[in-house]
């Protein structure tokens, strides 16, 4: 291929890419990559790993860029109905780690299907709903209703309460922005805060202690609130300012539990302070805000659907993982997105993101 065919080509493909968004990604992935290598003690085989999930990331999000939305639409169902066969193979195949039946082993590997569903149920609700926009009635929000009970419940047998609430709420999202009425939400509101004392009483043991170590870690310092306990103490010790990058203390003497990962935020507070700690929320706010724009200027149902729930989505991650490490939520495993080290939870975002950028720069969506 030539030269000015190869500049074409690359223009073509970079075309689909959100200029603002893009910019806003990139900068907290370089924050990102500055926190996980202090976090992990300096060590350049964690940068290295995590250089790469970027990288596989980054070429994700290109790809997925370049989908128009029409055929990213008609990719829902297949993907649902995948995704509920691999969860069903999971509840009877599947790998068993640390007393929870999550992973699905495929002889060279292992799989958590949980993660695809992030991104298949609310591409199945969007596209169920653009079928329907123009007889739009409380039945199909009643089939929907299903179509997420499906996936929540099988998620939950896992057990694995923090994913399915997390995808109970991707669902929940898509039918918000579909119309769902204030009534029925105010009248789930109070049905859900009715069924509290039904809901501990399935509530499996270790989680009743996470749930009961959020209002006291002190009872039980050394075990399930130890984690609270570090972050917290990590949190506050950055004071104002931050002790500066690399120097945290709490980081460097191991006390701040699964640093790398789930806590990333206690180690980048601890360095950055409260200062720092602000910038990385408006940065945040900035990426979700981005992503509810797009939704706005959406040129159909299925893209206002989609770009609605995935900026929430994220919203929603953040919040957890920050309420969860500052000490008033339970620890239920959620990482800091696009902060913490992981390459499938990395790749799942950028598909998000990259599904954003099509539907912001895809400006028409063809009826499947």
């Amino acid at each position: 291929m030539n030269q000015p065919a190869t500049k074409r080509v690359i223009a073509e493909v970079f075309r689909h890419m959100d200029g603002m968004l893009l910019a806003l990604l990139i900068v907290l992935l370089a924050v990102s990559t500055a926190v996980v290598f202090s976090a992990s003690g300096e060590s350049s085989a964690r940068l290295a790993g995590h250089l790469s999930n970027i990288a596989v990331a980054m070429a994700v999000l290109v790809v997925v860029a370049n989908i128009p939305p029409h055929i990213l639409a008609k990719l829902g169902p297949p993907l649902y109905a995948l995704g509920l066969m691999l969860l069903i193979a999971v509840a009877l195949f599947g790998e068993i780690r640390n007393g929870s039946r999550r992973w699905l082993p495929l002889g060279f590997t292992s799989i958590q299907p949980s993660e695809l569903m992030k991104i298949a149920l609310p591409l199945m609700l969007a596209w169920y709903f653009q079928q329907r926009e123009s007889v739009l009635r409380l039945k199909h929000f009643g089939v929907a209703a299903l179509l997420i009970a499906l996936p929540f419940v099988l998620i939950l047998r896992q057990p694995d309460l923090g994913t399915s609430l997390l995808i109970g709420a991707s669902g929940f999202y898509v039918l918000f922005f579909a119309g769902l009425s204030w009534k029925i939400i105010t009248g789930l509101g109070v049905a859900g805060a009715l069924s509290l004392p039904v809901a501990w009483s399935l509530l499996h043991d270790y989680q009743r202690q996470r749930v009961m170590t959020l209002f006291d870690p002190m009872s039980d310092p050394l075990g399930a609130g130890y984690h609270i306990i570090q972050s917290t103490i990590a949190i506050g010790s950055g004071g104002a300012f931050g002790k500066g990058w690399l120097s945290g203390t709490q980081n460097q003497l191991d006390f701040v539990p699964e640093r790398t990962t789930d806590f990333i935020f206690a180690v980048f507070s601890e360095e950055f302070g409260l200062l720092g700690a602000i910038l990385l929320l408006l940065l945040y706010l900035a990426i979700v805000a981005r992503g509810l724009k797009i939704a706005e200027q959406a040129p159909s149902l299925f893209a206002r659907l989609m770009a609605g729930a995935i900026s929430l989505n994220f919203f929603t991650y953040i919040f957890v993982n920050i309420g969860m490490v500052s000490g008033i939520l339970p620890v239920v495993g959620v990482p800091l997105p696009l902060m913490s080290y992981g390459g499938t939870a990395m790749v799942t975002l950028m598909i998000g993101f990259g599904m954003l950028m099509s539907m912001a720069t895809h400006r028409k969506l063809l009826k499947s």
